[in-house]
């Protein structure tokens, strides 16, 4: 599951009241980072990096997230930007609490930290964090990411397209909340092979699920316009399963676009609730 250079703010690219129809895999997997393409006059020659991402947890005990992210840029005259972010999360199974660390750290310059916790209460979420200032507010109708991924299958399972979510993460400064939209494709059988083979493909975990292709764009909630049309901070694009894992990723920053191949999957032993 991601600022800019960062790839995967909300990295973090999901579980409010995890239905039991949809049992999320624990598992860690690696992702390859490379440049797709750019738009325009970006000034960007070539990228690298990897993406370590690992989930566990169950609906009774929560769900934990830990994703690192290191990636490079080139943007040319011998100039390069380094980037090394490190997150871990938890959210509760019933969606209703999230705590969050996020630490990032540009080229040589010292590490910024993001720390906090966010509670709802009915429609409202109170969100209290320590750094990088202490600072309480609130905000209306949003769901955490596990909770966005849940649903998000949920609604490709109704044979849904589109699907409108405010999101928070704690991405960022810790107070960006994000509108976004989940664009929803036809549904994959599990039997069909990838057109570009990864580590999912020869796994027979995934042969017997289907799979989705999804685009979420992601809107800053503080920076809508009054009218005409605004444009996404980011897209992420990606081959949802059932299960909750990701293959097959796409980086949209408007500028320039970041692909990220899973290079390796490793399934993790889940507690059964009692």
């Amino acid at each position: 599951m991601v600022s800019v250079i960062m790839l995967a703010p909300g990295a973090g690219r999901s579980v409010a009241h995890a239905a039991p129809n949809v049992s999320f895999l624990a598992h860690q997997a690696v992702y390859d980072l490379s440049l797709k393409r750019t738009r325009g006059n970006a000034n960007v020659n070539s990228a690298r990096g990897r993406i370590l991402y690992n989930f566990s947890g169950s609906a009774c005990e929560g769900y934990t997230t830990e994703f690192r992210q290191v990636s490079q840029l080139d943007t040319g005259e011998n100039k390069t930007t380094l980037s090394d972010l490190h997150s871990i999360s938890w959210e509760d199974g019933a969606g209703k609490k999230y705590t969050f660390k996020v630490d990032t750290r540009m080229n040589e310059g010292d590490t910024t930290s993001v720390d906090g916790v966010a509670e709802r209460k009915g429609n409202t979420v109170t969100v209290k964090l320590k750094q990088p200032k202490a600072k309480t507010f609130t905000i209306e109708g949003a769901v955490f990411p596990t909770e966005q991924v849940k649903r998000i299958i949920e609604a490709a399972r109704e044979g849904k397209s589109l699907l409108e979510l405010v999101v928070y993460d704690g991405s960022d400064d810790g107070e960006k909340v994000y509108n976004t939209l989940a664009v929803i494709g036809q549904p994959i059988p599990g039997d069909k092979a990838p057109a570009v083979p990864d580590a999912t493909t020869n796994n027979d975990t995934f042969k017997s699920q289907t799979r989705w292709p999804v685009t979420v764009s992601y809107y800053d909630r503080a920076t809508k316009p009054a009218s005409g049309e605004q444009t996404p901070v980011y897209a992420m694009s990606f081959e949802l399963y059932e299960d909750g894992v990701s293959r097959a990723l796409t980086l949209d920053y408007n500028d320039f676009v970041i692909a990220g191949a899973m290079d390796k999957i490793d399934i993790r032993q889940t507690k059964p609730c009692k």
